[in-house]
């Protein structure tokens, strides 16, 4: 039978890519966007993950958003609408899937460069993504006894249509991220917890 995969924000640039990797070797995968179940929502989380027929062996947090500004031209709301879509999302998919997954199963979240190095002109996105780097260090440690795994990879700029139009070249394509994430959710890694990869690529 095959693993079951849940991919939340299934439906971006990334997470397509990720989709077709994990069905390209055989996962059943399962999405989760905005369409499906609000993922800011804890109750919505749970039940959503209740109605599963199957609890996924697999879950990567891809759903996020991005939004530009310094701190000092920062409006109100902004960090909180990108915690929201940033933080929220992933807080509330790891904590369903902590209480349900057993060993061998893994979860990987999908960071930024900017949560290491900050980023200039990003200030709330870049703080919104350090959340996630240490939600991932510290639910890979309350996970390890009973050896659940949880990553993270850390794009830079991703090689997409939108980013492209405004200019932005350069960029990781979204297949080479994918595979990246298919190794971590692998039983090749089954070594591998509480990394942050960088996939930076040339940009």
């Amino acid at each position: 039978m095959a693993d079951v995969a849940l991919v939340c924000g299934g439906r971006g640039a990334l997470g397509s890519a990720i989709v077709e990797a994990l069905r390209d070797r055989g996962d059943e995968v399962v999405l989760a966007d905005k369409d499906d179940v609000d993922l800011t929502d804890a109750e919505a989380v749970e039940k959503f993950w209740d109605g599963l027929e199957r609890t996924p062996r697999w879950l990567v947090n891809a759903a996020g958003g991005y939004r530009t500004g310094t701190v000092a031209d920062s409006e109100p709301g902004d960090l909180e609408f990108l915690a929201e879509l940033n933080v929220a999302t992933a807080w509330w998919s790891c904590r369903a899937a902590g209480r349900r997954m057993r060993e061998g199963d893994a979860i990987l979240n999908v960071g930024a460069r900017p949560a290491l190095m900050g980023g200039a002109g990003s200030a709330a996105y870049a703080v919104s993504k350090a959340a996630v780097v240490r939600l991932t260090e510290v639910l890979a440690l309350e996970l390890a006894e009973r050896r659940v795994r949880v990553n993270a990879i850390l794009p830079s700029v991703i090689d997409t249509p939108s980013n492209r139009e405004h200019g932005i070249t350069g960029g990781v394509p979204p297949a080479q991220l994918a595979s990246v994430v298919s190794f971590l959710l692998s039983d090749a890694a089954a070594a591998v917890s509480g990394a942050v990869v960088p996939v930076y690529g040339f940009a």
